[in-house]
């Protein structure tokens, strides 16, 4: 359904997928990715997004590199220079700004979930929507007086690597005075969407953050 595409991003440029639906246009959804990179399961999701109205896009945040290896996905995160993390994000969002013509919402998992938010709060009103799948990143820092959109956080039962932060997140979130709701699914472990790792996907909470996500953008976007 979607493509390949290079957009702006100061003054360089940034690869990602882009997926349009079939009328064409739509409301703008950013998709950050996990640790493992801009694979086969993101552009998966941007294209569920297109089939339900939207205009999505997942930037390529390291910018040609993959893996499947947890070893290296680790380096390939803890190697991700956040100043120009910033830069792709923001060129991301106004990309599919101009692209809509209107804000747009980011939605992101594990690594991009971090992202998610760190987009929210560097983006003011470009942004008008924020979804956190049990997003972390331990080299991200949040602006939270930049954050204006309101934020859906889904956060798994069992997931010693993000549920230590969670209270710091949720007191950042409530401090910036945005609309904020945070759900947690008791039975599931960190990454708990992804259908490509049977060992943790858990069906029926994937199904019911889908179904939240889908009324999250719709209401806010």
């Amino acid at each position: 359904m979607g493509e390949m595409i290079s957009f702006p991003s100061n003054g360089g440029t940034t690869p990602g997928y882009l997926a349009k639906p079939a009328s064409g246009s739509g409301k703008g959804v950013v998709i950050f990715q996990e640790w493992w990179g801009l694979n086969a399961n993101i552009k998966g999701i941007a294209d569920r997004f297109a089939g339900e109205g939207f205009v999505a896009l997942a930037p390529d945040m390291y910018h040609g590199k993959l893996t499947t290896e947890p070893d290296e996905a680790g380096k390939l995160l803890m190697a991700l220079n956040i100043a120009q993390a910033e830069k792709d994000a923001r060129g991301a969002v106004q990309y599919l700004k101009n692209l809509t013509g209107g804000p747009v919402g980011t939605t992101g998992f594990c690594m991009g979930g971090a992202l998610s938010l760190f987009t929210a709060c560097n983006s003011g009103k470009d942004v008008g929507a924020c979804i956190d799948y049990y997003g972390g990143h331990p080299a991200v820092k949040y602006n939270w007086g930049g954050l204006t959109a309101p934020v859906l956080g889904f956060w798994a039962g069992h997931d010693d690597f993000v549920n230590p932060n969670i209270p710091n997140l949720e007191a950042g979130i409530k401090g910036a005075g945005v609309a904020y709701e945070g759900i947690h699914y008791p039975a599931t472990q960190h990454a708990f969407f992804n259908d490509d790792r049977p060992e943790i996907f858990n069906k029926e909470a994937a199904d019911d953050t889908w179904r939240r996500s889908l009324a999250f953008f719709r209401a806010h976007l």
